[in-house]
């Protein structure tokens, strides 16, 4: 049986924007799932909202289900980047950049993951 519905890892940002129109554009209802955790660039959840808004519009409405943000403030405590905290953007001696969240990913996806089977969703959207 495929799959009729999709949960869709979504920050704001441009990479998430595009998997949520490519979402849109291949499942019969998207719902979303978005992360705070102290990052600077707090900006991005500022825009979810208006961006799904107008991806909602442009998709007809009917597609785009529920959006839950989640509060990982746990992250921010035992990471020490450029994304959690005011210090410059470089790269480190080991070439990564200061910006690197050990985790961060692992985390979201499980967390995503958890909720999408509480939902009956068995398809995770999202850029890693």
């Amino acid at each position: 049986m495929p799959q009729t519905s999709a949960l869709v890892l979504f920050s704001g940002g441009q990479d998430s924007t595009v998997c949520l129109a490519w979402a849109l554009d291949r499942y019969e209802r998207v719902e979303t799932v978005g992360f705070t955790y102290g990052q600077r660039h707090a900006v991005e959840l500022a825009q979810r909202p208006v961006i799904r808004s107008k991806l909602a519009n442009l998709s007809g409405g009917s597609k785009l289900g529920d959006d839950v943000v989640l509060d990982l403030p746990a992250l921010q405590s035992i990471s020490d980047t450029a994304l959690t905290r005011e210090t410059e953007i470089t790269f480190a001696a080991t070439g990564l950049p200061t910006t690197f969240v050990p985790g961060r990913n692992l985390l979201f996806l499980t967390y995503a993951a958890a909720l999408a089977y509480r939902r009956g969703i068995g398809t995770l959207v999202g850029m890693l």
